[in-house]
């Protein structure tokens, strides 16, 4: 229990500040942990439903949240997020494991590779690709257990949407990704393993995304966001090849 409360107490203060390394709680669970598949991603995207509210609290009050555009990608996820659950339950774990390490390793060279200049604004976007990538990102979310953030960001900053703002509506949009995945995982999943270890992991991560979400934006994003994609390529490459 105190692994899992510092483990998730990290992980909350990097998503917090930077919307990414919510992949890492799966990881987490399967690898260090060793509980199944369905019970370690009802427990990340718990998590990720707590980080995504309190987060987006955070940057709404620091006027980073574009709400209608986050609005639009959650809506699009929400219904993504479904089919993702349904999805994974009828493929076999180990496969879903590889899958969640592929998306894990994607991403963190798309941190590493993309350049990550905050241009200090949303502009508009067409509703129908925001709901695009939206169910995209949500489908893959929801089957891998990456977590809404890790995928959204690197598209939103691409469509030159600020650093911070991106950050604030990935949060928001993990929300919706979270609700429809944890409650299907939750209820194909052992709660008798679950129980014991889900008050200590929202507490602490929910500790720890209100301390990084507060302090978002005194931190070098770019120096932080290639730190942690090192780390995810490395231990991603490290699980797929052995």
């Amino acid at each position: 229990m105190i692994i899992v409360g510092i483990v998730n107490l990290i992980v909350g203060l990097l998503v917090g500040v930077s919307g990414i390394a919510g992949f890492l709680l799966p990881i987490f669970y399967v690898s260090v942990m060793k509980l199944n598949t369905v019970e370690a991603l009802a427990l990340s995207f718990s998590a990720f439903i707590v980080s995504g509210v309190l987060g987006s609290i955070n940057y709404y009050k620091a006027r980073l949240l574009n709400v209608r555009t986050a609005l639009i990608i959650s809506a699009g996820s929400f219904i993504a997020s479904f089919l993702g659950v349904k999805a994974n339950l009828l493929i076999p774990e180990y496969i879903m494991q590889k899958v969640l390490y592929i998306v894990v390793l994607l991403s963190g060279l798309s941190i590493l590779l993309r350049k990550n200049k905050d241009k200090g604004g949303s502009g508009t976007h067409n509703m129908l690709v925001l709901t695009a990538i939206g169910f995209v990102t949500g489908f893959i979310c929801s089957i891998s257990g990456a977590g809404g953030p890790i995928l959204v960001l690197p598209v939103l900053i691409m469509l030159g949407i600020g650093v911070h703002e991106a950050v604030a509506i990935a949060l928001f949009n993990s929300i919706f990704i979270g609700i429809p995945a944890a409650s299907g995982y939750m209820l194909n999943s052992n709660f008798e393993i679950i129980k014991p270890i889900l008050p200590v992991s929202l507490i602490s991560h929910g500790i720890g995304v209100l301390i990084g979400s507060k302090n978002g934006n005194k931190i070098n994003q770019n120096i932080l966001k290639k730190s942690v994609a090192v780390f995810s390529i490395l231990i991603a490459a490290y699980k797929l090849l052995f």
